[in-house]
């Protein structure tokens, strides 16, 4: 078996006993990347050199027992949207093509002081904007179950990565599901985390409001070891809330006996694919058969979240990459007359047809006669949807539903139709808009064999509900967490 087949928990164990070492683990997946890429091309950035040296000063560091962390040494791929010193960060976007921050972002620096060891950069839709990852200036990611599908976005490039055993886990981030549907589409498991639980520090902002840091994995226990790791105050980031209750690994238990399960209506009426309701419903059956109370509410309000999360959220992007001018770093084009001319080429020809149509909607809604009657409307319907979500978790401790109302579409179906893309984040997008904490983790298989995700979201700071309702589901079915096996015998990824 490969190295890169066990989950990171599973090789950071063997490389605490010495049973192989964080070198061995680094060439497996440099060699998997060197074999997998040209067919899926989750990676915009692999520093194999840089890996390779860090991986030796990380053993050095375990044999003398200097590094104790449960993923000292295993290998990690962070998504191309957190600043990484020394390595290219681009948001996968022309305008960012050669950027190379001077420092790193908090969440990467705390999987480092653990010991991890990162290979390169994920590709993502261009600033996070997508759910496909087709919008990349740097070319599509496919999904490695069937790379004629999208892998999801905007994390894709990270949940290809894990589903394609190219990396041991991977870090994403999640604006309105950007973890959560990728990581349902590529049959991963992902957690966005509540608001203010992962330092935004050196994450390049889409939605400053929305934005948080999650971990992507091949199971619940990785996902909860990461988010420990990477969970803290800092005083870099104004959102960044000081927890005391970040030790998320001890929800690993198989008990789910007397907590209330809610699943809204709302999420299972018009639009979602029948193979997904099935699947979903009889994960919930799954956790009602071990002793959880599981009941159908109504949630109100889910027709408002798509229109609310694409006027904030486009609102604070309009506003967040004003900074991207061609004057002090990135691309600036080649010909122009004067100051202005210089901004407005650099821009229009640095940034990708979906970024220009979500700044031009941020723009139009913060303009003068507009800022009331759709950006303050909007605030007021966040809040609303925040009262909705209270209201439940007085009832229930967590909610199940799907993560995506369908498995991945076939590539270029959504660039068509960016309305229908944006439908197909309804029900994640309102975990955002109330800043609660959500997990993706595979149900099932469609009859194409696609995966399903099942998303259980949790009230604020009670992430450890979500993580157990999770683990203990986990434990009901024998799943496979790659492709890479089935998709060898049929010549696609190799």
């Amino acid at each position: 078996m490969s190295l890169m087949s066990l989950t990171a928990v599973e090789l950071g164990k063997r490389i605490q006993n010495k049973e192989v070492t964080a070198v061995d683990a680094t060439r497996e997946a440099l060699a998997a990347i060197a074999a997998r890429e040209e067919a899926v091309h989750s990676f915009v950035t692999v520093d194999a050199e840089g890996a390779l040296a860090r991986a030796e000063q990380i053993q050095k560091r375990i044999d003398v027992g200097e590094l104790t962390s449960p993923l000292a040494g295993v290998p990690v791929a962070i998504k191309d949207n957190m600043c990484t010193k020394g390595m290219k960060t681009t948001c996968s976007s022309k305008i960012l093509y050669n950027f190379m921050p001077g420092f790193t972002a908090e969440a990467v620096l705390n999987l480092e002081k653990a010991g991890a060891v990162i290979l390169g950069k994920t590709n993502m839709d261009e600033f996070a904007m997508g759910s496909t990852t087709e919008t990349s200036a740097f070319g599509v990611t496919k999904n490695p179950w069937n790379t004629g599908h999208v892998p999801g976005g905007s994390s894709g490039g990270s949940c290809a990565a894990v589903a394609a055993e190219e990396c041991s886990y991977a870090l994403g981030s999640d604006t309105g599901g950007s973890i959560r549907q990728p990581s349902s589409f590529c049959g991963v498991t992902g957690i966005k985390p509540t608001y203010g639980t992962v330092s935004r520090y050196g994450l390049i902002a889409y939605g400053s409001s929305l934005d948080q840091i999650g971990p992507v994995a091949k199971d619940v226990t990785d996902c909860a070891t990461i988010l420990e790791m990477i969970s803290s105050h800092d005083s870099k980031d104004s959102t960044s809330v000081k927890r005391e209750d970040t030790t998320f690994t001890e929800a690993l238990v198989d008990d789910v006996k007397g907590m209330k399960i809610g699943i809204p209506r709302d999420y299972f009426g018009q639009g979602l694919n029948a193979e997904v309701k099935e699947a979903v419903l009889a994960a919930a059956k799954e956790l009602e058969k071990k002793g959880a109370i599981v009941e159908e509410f109504d949630l109100g309000l889910v027709e408002y979240a798509i229109p609310a999360y694409y006027v904030i959220a486009c609102a604070e992007a309009s506003s967040n990459l004003a900074r991207f001018d061609g004057v002090k770093y990135g691309y600036r084009t080649q010909e122009y007359d004067g100051l202005h001319q210089m901004y407005k080429k650099s821009r229009s020809e640095g940034f990708g047809a979906e970024v220009k149509r979500r700044i031009m909607l941020g723009s139009f809604v913060l303009s003068s006669g507009y800022y009331d009657a759709y950006y303050l409307k909007a605030l007021r319907v966040k809040a609303l949807i925040k009262k909705a979500f209270d209201e439940a978790f007085a009832k229930y401790d967590v909610i199940l539903g799907p993560a995506a109302p369908t498995t991945a579409p076939k590539l270029g179906a959504s660039l068509s139709d960016p309305i229908q893309m944006y439908l197909g984040d309804i029900y994640t997008i309102s975990v955002n808009l109330a800043g609660l904490p959500g997990i993706s983790l595979p149900c099932g298989m469609d009859s194409h064999g696609l995966p399903i995700g099942l998303q259980l979201i949790g009230d604020c700071f009670e992430e450890k509900n979500i993580i157990r309702a999770a683990y203990a589901f986990e434990q009901t079915r024998s799943y496979v967490h790659s492709p890479v096996a089935a998709q060898n015998e049929k010549g696609v990824v190799s």
